[in-house]
């Protein structure tokens, strides 16, 4: 394990054995109160059309947002996405696979609303595959969102996926560690190094992923125990390293 105060910087001369696998919030997008805060931003939808053309579409998203979120975030910009931690993916040529959702998530919809009425200032995420919980609003109410999670997670088959300011229950299946493995199975991938960008503790078995594969992970945001290999300060930082890449800068 690595702390993010002596990982190296990753170095923005690529070579065409490279590939750039992305998460989306905390990494290319900054994080914000609610999941639809996050919009469009026309100068980070043309660097990710740049970066996919200047690797020959070796450019992927791998979030926990759902595909359409992605899409809608990224104007579309990026054709492969994995979505929901995996449980979906769209694959470069446009085929989608998409896990069953977990019965079991009926029992979070049954029992959050209690939650949310102890709560008002929660937001809630149903995308079908998972359920999430954010309380980046209301911080004061992290400690029984968790303890809520856990104890469903506890009682089902269901899985308890931790993020910044966030519990997200998730049928089990697929996660993003996996559908980097897909990814570099498939064309254009296949045959090169994934370097992979994430910010948080959902992201570590993506890191892991990408060293088993030869390439690394880069970790996002403050210092941390993290399987990652080099690091970057913040959104800031991803972008710039990006374009980088595009060839519109040098650094």
């Amino acid at each position: 394990m690595n702390e993010q105060d002596v990982l190296a910087r990753p170095d923005p001369l690529l070579d065409q054995g490279m590939s750039v696998l992305l998460d989306l919030d905390g990494t290319i997008a900054p994080l914000m109160p609610r999941p639809h805060d996050v919009v469009p931003a026309a100068a980070r939808t043309a660097l990710m059309k740049r970066v996919g053309g200047r690797l020959g579409g070796r450019l992927a998203i791998v979030s926990g947002r759902t595909i359409a979120e992605v899409d809608r975030v990224l104007e579309g910009a990026v054709a492969a996405v994995a979505g929901v931690h995996g449980l979906e993916r769209r694959r470069a040529d446009g085929q989608l696979e998409r896990a069953h959702p977990d019965q079991a998530l009926d029992i979070v919809r049954a029992e959050l609303p209690t939650l949310v009425a102890r709560y008002p200032g929660l937001v809630t995420e149903d995308k079908g595959l998972s359920i999430t919980i954010h309380y980046r609003l209301t911080p004061e109410a992290g400690p029984t969102v968790d303890a809520f999670a856990r104890e469903v997670a506890a009682r089902t088959d269901l899985v308890l996926q931790p993020g910044h300011a966030v519990a997200e229950l998730r049928g089990p299946g697929a996660g993003k560690g996996a559908a980097i493995r897909a990814f570099m199975a498939e064309a254009p991938f296949a045959g090169t190094k994934p370097i992979y960008i994430g910010d948080d503790q959902t992201d570590e078995d993506g890191f892991a992923a990408a060293q088993a594969l030869g390439g690394f992970g880069v970790l996002v945001g403050a210092a941390r125990a993290t399987a990652a290999t080099r690091g970057l300060v913040d959104v800031d930082a991803v972008m710039t390293w990006l374009a980088a890449i595009s060839g519109k800068v040098a650094i």
